[in-house]
């Protein structure tokens, strides 16, 4: 069932909108629905892992891992001293 809604917005926002609307191919109104079944449609699942990915999810305690990025560095000064 279609309801009307109104909104207020900048002008410049709506020509826009209708333009972008216009070359996609439909209307203003489905555009805006489309986008609001999008933003509110619940969040289904997380995308799933490989099974690499899951077998390896875990392994390394990211407590202990530690700084690489300042070893690196330390490593490349001392190779290009």
């Amino acid at each position: 069932m279609n309801t009307k809604l109104t909104l207020s917005l900048d002008r410049d926002v709506i020509e826009q909108a209708k333009q972008f609307a216009q070359s996609q191919h439909q209307s203003l109104s489905k555009l805006i629905e489309g986008y609001l079944r999008q933003v509110t449609k619940q969040k289904e699942t997380t995308t799933p892992f490989t099974p690499l990915v899951a077998k390896l999810s875990g392994v390394l305690d990211a407590r202990k891992v530690g700084n690489h990025k300042h070893e690196y560095a330390d490593y490349l000064a001392d190779k290009y001293q």
